[in-house]
């Protein structure tokens, strides 16, 4: 498997040049096709418009009718990751960063970065902003300092700022500092509601300190998996807790600083979809919150437009879905393209995350006590050796075309064929597919008056773009 993932990302350094041959009027494609051997490869044999194939089935793109607009697609980049990052030789890595952000030439245009206020259970070690021995506080945030980021995550995330400067970022805690904790360890606990206050204040010392660093963070969520107290760090945050915290002193918080970041509450399984719905049924605290986010290790990605239903006015963002180790390229690459980049776009949402950006052969570090010691990063980073993974190839087939701005707009869907499609800034609309079948499927695109024939082998997916 190592050999197959490296051996297709040399391809795509062919990739800038194959628009030469492109034909007038057709239709331009990039394939992944595991059982061939073919990831995210531009094709030079391109579908022309014709008339439709009968006997077919025909995905039907309807740009008239228009959905939400798209924020981006991208990876975690945690301490951990950012750490792999730095170890490399300065010109590798900024190869790399190139290939991974930018979406001409042979890059593919991840445009959204989730990073952990803190430390996530992908870090070596357990670090809060304002670390105090047991028993003292500091309520004022005086001590307030991004201390342990500013060895890797930092400096990561200016380099990809240099190539991509209108990357979105969103910001994720996995802990509070344990003072605030109604335990003083990084493991569950709850925050005490004596500091509310004061964790709202934490939130707008973060958004400024990395405005000072230049690095505008776009949005927050509240806490990474409220439900989830058993990883190290975590912390139990109950919906009705969020409410209170959101509308009587984040939100108030970040008004009363001047602070644009969005709130962004939940940020956990799709088998809750009761949860940020609860929050937002509270008026007080719903004039705050710009939307609710989602993880898939539980329920159904169509929950996510049971929110949008509750809330139409409201954004849905995904924002985690791991690999794991050693990964099952063809498996892997089809599950995430259909429950992600095509599930979530379809149930309303405006971003795709991966979790997470790197790892390395050791699958280190990570914290102890549920710490994840299977995450499989997006990439393998050895010493200069660069492995691609599943969550690579899957954020290609949506970033690269599917710029930030686009909309997604409609097309109907099968079992067997699952797809989505946009129309970006420019004009180009962009479909997504996958042969979710056993057979190689032959089928019809149209659009208004246009026709194209496609075929996909099983398990085969496809980019198209006109």
């Amino acid at each position: 498997m190592t050999t197959v993932y490296k051996a297709v990302g040399l391809s795509l350094l062919l990739a800038a040049g194959l628009n030469n041959y492109a034909q007038k009027g057709a239709v331009k494609v990039w394939l992944t096709d595991p059982a061939s051997n073919i990831l995210f490869q531009q094709q030079t044999q391109q579908p022309a418009f014709a008339k439709k194939a009968a006997g077919q089935t025909t995905i039907t793109v309807d740009d008239t009718q228009k959905f939400q607009a798209i924020d981006g697609f991208g990876w975690a980049l945690t301490g951990g990751s950012a750490g792999h990052l730095q170890q490399m030789s300065p010109a590798a890595r900024t190869a790399l960063l190139k290939e991974l952000f930018t979406p001409v030439g042979n890059g593919i245009g991840g445009s959204y970065i989730r990073l952990s206020i803190g430390a996530s259970d992908l870090d070596e070690k357990v670090f809060s902003y304002n670390d105090l021995p047991e028993g003292q506080t500091d309520t004022a945030m005086e001590h307030f300092d991004l201390g342990h980021d500013r060895i890797a995550v930092i400096p990561t995330v200016k380099e990809i700022l240099a190539i991509n400067p209108n990357i979105k970022i969103m910001g994720s805690p996995w802990s509070p500092p344990l003072w605030m904790k109604t335990h003083y360890d990084a493991r569950g606990g709850s925050l005490k509601p004596e500091y509310y206050s004061a964790y709202a204040k934490y939130f707008v010392k973060y958004i400024q300190a990395m405005k000072a660093e230049g690095i505008r963070i776009d949005a927050i969520t509240v806490q990474n998996e409220p439900l989830h107290p058993g990883n190290t760090p975590s912390l139990l945050m109950l919906a009705p807790d969020q409410a209170i915290f959101v509308k009587n002193h984040l939100g108030p918080a970040f008004r009363k600083a001047g602070i644009d970041t969005k709130i962004i509450i939940y940020d956990h399984n799709a088998d809750k979809p009761e949860y940020p719905i609860s929050i937002l049924d509270d008026p007080q605290a719903k004039q705050y919150i710009d939307g609710s986010a989602f993880h898939l290790y539980g329920g159904k990605i169509e929950a996510l437009s049971k929110v949008h239903e509750a809330h139409p006015d409201k954004n849905l963002y995904f924002t985690e879905q791991w690999v794991g180790a050693p990964g099952n390229l063809k498996k892997d690459i089809a599950e995430h393209v259909r429950n992600l980049i095509i599930g979530a776009s379809r149930n309303w949402s405006k971003t795709v995350i991966e979790w997470n950006l790197s790892s390395n052969p050791q699958l280190k570090p990570h914290t102890d006590r549920g710490g994840c010691n299977r995450c499989l990063g997006a990439v393998t980073i050895d010493k200069d050796s660069v492995q691609r993974n599943p969550a690579y190839y899957s954020i290609a087939h949506a970033a690269k075309q599917v710029r930030p701005g686009s909309v997604r707009i409609a097309s109907n869907s099968t079992d067997s064929l699952p797809n989505v499609a946009f129309r970006t800034p420019q004009g180009k609309t962009v479909l997504i597919v996958l042969n979710d079948g056993k057979e190689t499927a032959a089928f019809n695109v149209q659009l208004k008056n246009k026709t194209f024939s496609a075929t996909l082998n099983a398990g085969a997916m496809a980019t198209y773009v006109w």
